[in-house]
């Protein structure tokens, strides 16, 4: 279920769905770099002015799901206009700023982004641009990134599938909202 916070600035209903934090997994692959399975942690958050601010960190994972090591880091800012075109700046560990253009699907909370402009550190890696699509599917969060680099053209590079984590407020929140259900709990599933 997608809730709308009260002090939400009016802009930013359409990008709702994104709020909160979400948790999970994902596969990434691109040539020159480590295949592997990682871990996920994304921030979306709001102060009430006309953007939700972001923040992904993400760990390489071993074969049973443990942390081995970070992966990448990433934070900005995302915007909306009122013809649902979305923009966002983003900062990535590696030492490389983005600004990314798209658009916020008709009638469906899905996201297709592309790089507009890239500058890099001269300690970054190679990087040229990307594509991001991030759709709310099934109440979890999904995501799809693309990049290129001068030696290999446009191509998948990471995806995950995460899931929304519920803080010990919002479990209470939730729980003061539930009906009366009597002592023994089973007449609430018959």
């Amino acid at each position: 279920m997608i809730e709308i916070p009260s002090d939400l600035n009016p802009d930013l209903v359409p990008l709702a769905f994104l709020l909160g934090t979400w948790e999970g997994a994902g596969v990434s692959d691109f040539p020159g770099a480590e295949k592997c399975n990682f871990g996920q942690s994304v921030t979306f958050s709001h102060d009430g002015r006309d953007f939700l601010e972001y923040h992904s960190h993400s760990w390489v994972l071993d074969n049973e799901g443990n942390k081995v090591r970070p992966l990448e880091s990433e934070s900005g800012y995302w915007r909306i206009d009122k013809d649902r075109k979305v923009e966002v700046v983003m900062v990535r560990d590696q030492g490389i700023i983005e600004i990314w253009y798209g658009e916020l699907a008709d009638q469906k909370p899905q996201i297709d982004l592309a790089t507009d402009a890239v500058a890099r550190t001269a300690a970054s890696g190679e990087y040229s641009g990307g594509k991001r699509l991030y759709g709310y599917v099934k109440s979890d969060l999904m995501w799809v990134g693309e990049k290129a680099t001068p030696e290999v053209p446009l191509r998948p590079y990471m995806s995950a599938h995460l899931k929304k984590v519920v803080t010990p407020e919002e479990v209470a929140e939730m729980a003061r909202n539930l009906p009366d259900m009597p002592d023994d709990g089973i007449a609430f599933f018959r």
